[in-house]
């Protein structure tokens, strides 16, 4: 394995009634100004805005509030956000959301210290040194965004969606309550579940050598999300599956079961593009890309490919070469995603190629993407072209 660092500040509490013992001290512990960050207005049909300002208020807290985070959160609204904190002497930025929320949440929270514009950070043209403190209260298990330090942004103007991160970005503390995410939508929840796999198989696919408790800590987390996905799906309100798919959520992307691993992440940058443009459901375009880069880059090493086809699909290897057991646990893949109602092409959501070579350049603009094979120009193009069907 690779040499590594590792070090995660954000304090979990999780399960019921956490953010009623604990959250007022969290707060107040960085002061009584708070700019409370929430989307398109869910949070207050469950009753969860009046319990958290509720809170605040109670902790003599004052308020101020970004409403309105888009699914793929904009620039625009981030730039909004700052300049609530920085005008109203903002100590604390309080995310109340699912991954969106929590992204934008994180680039207010970078902005609101930084002299410069905050796309700097998401262009590359410079790093996160300082930001305001951030806690977050989750309602969709979904991206890990509650425990790590990652902000995707999108900037509609110039069609660009892009990430950036820093231990400064990691929430100082979250709550996750299961029971928030029982009236969360269908649709919205089969999202959470393709990305958080995802997540795990932007890890797991890896050349990194000797990483057996890696590789199995990797395969827990999906066998477990592929065990759970029904349940939670076919049963919004089951107690105990809504409880591990959240955790599951937490687990993929949290730093934990990929240390000393250098992972991949093209099937993201891929994504990011397309949604940049038509401003699809993340968790939509990865089930779309994921399988056609598995296609893509499985003679570049088709052995974890077999490995997880037998460790987490159960696939019989049995009298079969290993390209045709990678092959398998790629078909089973797709199937996976099938079966929970994911959009399997980008024709589902009316896409065609008109705009496929402009993504494919956008998606390399700072060179080539993804670890387990690096992927040019012409290798996205032909990714996003296998996609279209």
């Amino acid at each position: 394995m690779e040499r590594f660092r590792f070090l995660n500040p954000t304090a979990l509490y999780y399960g019921q009634e956490q953010m009623e013992a604990h959250l007022a001290k969290e707060v107040t512990r960085w002061g009584r100004n708070v700019l409370l960050v929430y989307g398109g207005g869910s949070i207050k049909r469950i009753g969860l805005y009046d319990k958290v300002t509720g809170i605040l208020r109670e902790a003599g807290c004052t308020v101020y509030e970004l409403p309105g985070v888009e699914p793929n959160p904009r620039l625009s609204t981030v730039r909004k956000g700052i300049e609530i904190c920085k005008s109203e002497g903002i100590d604390l930025v309080l995310a109340v959301g699912g991954g969106s929320v929590l992204d934008a949440a994180k680039a207010v929270a970078a902005g609101a210290k930084y002299d410069g514009d905050v796309w700097n950070f998401y262009t590359q043209q410079d790093t996160v040194r300082d930001a305001l403190p951030l806690g977050t209260i989750l309602t969709l298990a979904a991206t890990g965004s509650e425990m790590n330090g990652n902000s995707v942004v999108t900037n509609w103007e110039t069609n660009d969606k892009l990430s950036t991160g820093s231990i400064h970005l990691y929430p100082r503390f979250s709550f996750c309550d299961p029971t928030v995410t029982h009236s969360v939508p269908r649709d919205h929840t089969m999202y959470g579940i393709v990305d958080m796999i995802s997540h795990v198989f932007e890890q797991y696919f890896s050349h990194t050598k000797n990483t057996p408790l890696q590789d199995r800590l990797c395969e827990s987390v999906m066998r477990t999300i592929v065990e759970t996905a029904h349940a939670v799906l076919d049963n919004p309100e089951n107690p105990e599956a809504r409880e591990t798919i959240m955790y599951c959520g937490t687990m993929a992307l949290n730093g934990m079961i990929s240390m000393g691993m250098e992972g991949d992440w093209a099937s993201h940058d891929i994504e990011h593009e397309i949604s940049a443009f038509y401003d699809i459901p993340h968790g939509g375009g990865l089930a779309i890309v994921f399988p056609r880069w598995m296609d893509h880059v499985v003679e570049a090493g088709p052995g974890k490919f077999a490995q997880m086809a037998v460790r987490v699909f159960d696939v019989d290897p049995a009298g079969k070469t290993e390209m045709e057991v990678a092959r398998e646990g790629i078909d089973r893949v797709r199937a996976f995603f099938r079966s929970i109602g994911a959009p399997a092409s980008l024709a589902d959501y009316g896409i065609g190629a008109e705009r496929i070579p402009e993504m494919a350049e956008k998606a390399v603009r700072f060179g080539p993407i993804g670890g387990y094979k690096a992927l040019r120009r012409e290798d996205v193009e032909a990714i996003l072209r296998a996609c279209l069907s």
